[in-house]
């Protein structure tokens, strides 16, 4: 809400876009981690069950590495 005020305004408060800023940088760091944990650990189970080491459900934080753990886990032999 406040966002939309501020973008109205001719001339937005200096001090409001820092407030603004700094929560922004807050608060993002705790969404990616949060939603990095959500990919990560279904994974880290399914690479245990397929007979993986674990450790590969991390390809998920490359870019990419996602599709290739997805094919890894489709194509090979589960134990």
């Amino acid at each position: 809400m406040h966002f939309v005020a501020l973008l109205l305004q001719s001339q937005p408060d200096p001090e409001m876009i820092k407030r603004l800023v700094i929560a922004v940088l807050t608060i993002l760091p705790i969404i990616i981690i949060v939603g990095v944990a959500i990919v990560i650990v279904p994974f880290w189970f399914i690479c245990k069950k397929a007979g993986l080491s674990p450790w590969l459900s991390l390809l998920n934080i490359v870019p990419l590495g996602n599709l290739v753990l997805i094919y890894l886990l489709a194509f090979m032999d589960w134990r």
